[in-house]
């Protein structure tokens, strides 16, 4: 039996906790691969404090450089009082929020944020620029290692931060423009006028909410123009499309609040009851909130988060002894939405037939989908499609941090799916499990999801049914193999979930698994490749003739490989829906009747393979291709 005396008790400094538990104060790591790992709340850590300046009325732009994993952001605020320059970045419970006339409104009110990316960061600078002064400071993974004097300085007030994260904890990280092009975006459709200066772009918005629903989907495709509501700390946008689920955008003093809460949660509620009263119909909550596209953004007094990365507010009031945050938004919505509606009888008609027409598939649908949820509950008391993780086993270690890290893997065989089941981490990694092919559900409604045995159980595996709320796994990930099969099973599912489910793409958990196409070898050294590049890279590095094994399926690469392959270097291509991607268009260019358009894109892109083929062919004398006519090519492609 083990000791438990005074020597068990340690108590650490605020950069060695930071460090030993990093996800108190970031969430999780990561590689940059998804739009919530560490490497970009690092950023946002830093820019909140750029907003807080703008929102309190000092500093009009800000510039962000990012060049090889190194982040430098300067605004041009009031700038950090030169003598409290390193205790606000390295002093926990050290800063200005503290005092609520500096920062009514804040984003970040604990002062940890700033510390944090200072601990993480193997190298990070502060500088401040104030009255024709400046200060700065030099750290390494939070320990001060430059402490210059006061000087002169002819440079504009504010601060100065220049930051790389950690490689020992955040390993082989990579910032995806697309990411922070799109944080950035957010923070200007939420402060109006503020320019942002990024890698040698501007980003900036002048109608707020109403650029952000214009810019991020496909206006053509709403049912009527976007509804643009502003008032005192609240601002809305509205409007219903095509699509199935929902798609909503929510931010509390500037910050994006992607897992939502109380102000989200009464604004998809204000919306249902002011519907009810204007049209005195009591509609059912789906026919009102399905194909809805929305956006909500308010201010709160010391707004209080449900965890320091801020992704979810749990205020409850709008300020200190004030009215309530749902409250407060269910009013201004029975107010300003029903005057809108009165104002506006086209807006209001064009609605009214959205709803009818979700009233009306919702009930068609009805008695299918009674017999296919019986169906899928008998099925999951037997069935081996899913093979679950522990983590929803009954597992008592399954906290919601751990849930962060659940993962699903959707393969196509036996053999993928037993190599996956027999080398994934059962803790935390899932396995699913298609027979054969996938039916093509282009241009389908959602009766073919009840109605289809593996789209049945897939949707119930993943609890999606009723919307993303109840996902069971953060990361949703398509595992097929390198060939011409695995890609189409592979367009197969990501129509599936544009189709019925885009809103589990829109945020962030549909993936696919990126697998080593080549195994180079000899009998000291092993080299796994996912490209012909990084073959013809690892063959020089082997003197003599190497082993050359080319993986045509998963079910050939052996479960103790594969553990490699899904563990800590797992590499995971995000599937990314930038701006206002029409998924209608997306979706007949790939899956509708063949088009001129798609048979010159295969064409080129086979030509393309037939060169790289050809070219291995005339190195590797085990290899041999053979000529290919423009017209098989056009018949490949019809």
């Amino acid at each position: 039996m083990s000791n438990y005396t005074e020597d068990n008790i340690k108590s650490l400094d605020w950069k060695e906790h930071i460090r030993l538990r990093p996800g108190m104060y970031i969430g999780k790591l990561g590689d940059g691969s998804s739009r919530d790992d560490g490497i970009y709340i690092l950023l946002k850590e830093v820019f909140d404090n750029c907003i807080d300046e703008y929102v309190m009325g000092f500093g009009k732009k800000v510039d962000l450089k990012i060049s090889d994993g190194t982040v430098s952001i300067r605004d041009y605020g009031r700038g950090i009082p030169l003598g409290k320059v390193i205790d606000c970045v390295s002093k926990i419970n050290t800063g200005g929020k503290y005092d609520s006339k500096a920062f009514k409104k804040s984003v970040g009110l604990n002062g940890v944020g700033t510390k944090a990316v200072n601990a993480l960061s193997n190298y990070f600078k502060v500088q401040a620029f104030r009255d024709g002064k400046t200060k700065v400071a030099e750290f390494k993974r939070g320990n001060i290692t430059e402490d210059y004097k006061i000087s002169k300085a002819n440079d504009e007030n504010g601060t100065l931060v220049e930051f790389r994260p950690d490689g020992e904890i955040f390993k082989k990280y990579k910032y995806q423009s697309d990411f922070v092009e799109e944080q950035l975006w957010n923070y200007a459709y939420l402060n109006a006028g503020l320019k942002i200066h990024f890698n040698g772009k501007v980003i900036q918005s002048k109608n707020g909410l109403l650029d952000l629903l214009t810019n991020r989907t496909n206006v053509d495709a709403l049912r009527y123009p976007i509804i643009h509501i502003q008032g005192e700390d609240i601002e809305i946008a509205l409007s219903h499309g095509n699509a199935h689920g929902e798609e909503y955008y929510s931010f509390v003093n500037g910050q994006n609040t992607t897992q939502g809460g109380t102000h989200l949660a009464a604004y998809r509620e204000g919306i249902v009851k002011t519907i009810r009263e204007h049209f005195s119909k009591n509609f059912d909550t789906k026919d009102i909130q399905t194909a809805i596209i929305g956006a909500i953004a308010v201010k709160v007094e010391e707004p209080v988060f449900e965890s320091q990365t801020k992704t979810k507010l749990g205020s409850l009031n709008m300020a200190p002894d004030g009215v309530t945050v749902r409250s407060f938004i269910i009013d201004f919505l029975k107010s300003q939405l029903d005057n809108y509606l009165h104002k506006n009888q086209e807006v209001k008609q064009a609605l009214l037939k959205r709803i009818q027409q979700s009233e009306r598939e919702r009930k068609e649908i009805a008695g299918i989908k009674k017999l296919a949820n019986d169906r899928a509950k008998k099925a999951n008391l037997h069935n081996k499609k899913l093979r679950d993780c522990r983590v929803h086993l009954g597992d008592k270690r399954g906290d919601d941090e751990i849930k962060k890290e659940t993962t699903i893997f959707i393969t196509e065989g036996d053999s993928a799916s037993g190599s996956i089941t027999k080398a994934r981490n059962v803790q935390t990694q899932a396995v699913f499990s298609l027979r054969g092919k996938p039916l093509n559900c282009f241009n389908m409604t959602k009766k073919v999801v009840y109605q289809n045995e593996e789209f049945n159980l897939l949707q119930h595996a993943l609890n999606i049914e009723d919307g993303i709320d109840g996902l069971r796994f953060n990361k949703v990930v398509i595992a097929t193999d390198a060939d011409v099969d695995g890609m189409h099973i592979r367009l197969l599912l990501l129509t599936f979930f544009l189709q019925f489910f885009p809103d589990l793409v829109r945020n962030g958990h549909l993936y696919i698994l990126e697998t080593p196409l080549f195994r180079v070898r000899d009998k000291k050294q092993t080299f796994y490749c996912y490209s012909e590049s990084e073959k013809r890279e690892a063959s020089e590095k082997l003197r003599g003739k190497p082993e050359i094994t080319r993986f045509k399926g998963l079910g050939e690469i052996s479960p103790d490989e594969f553990g490699g392959f899904i563990g800590e270097d797992i590499r995971l291509e995000p599937v990314y829906l930038k701006g206002a991607a029409d998924i209608d268009k997306i979706l007949t260019y790939f899956m509708g009747k063949n088009t001129p358009e798609r048979q010159t894109f295969i064409i080129d892109n086979l030509r393309v393979e037939l060169d790289k083929m050809q070219a291995e062919a005339n190195t590797d004398d085990d290899q041999n291709v053979s000529e290919v006519t423009d017209s098989q090519l056009v018949e490949e492609a019809a």
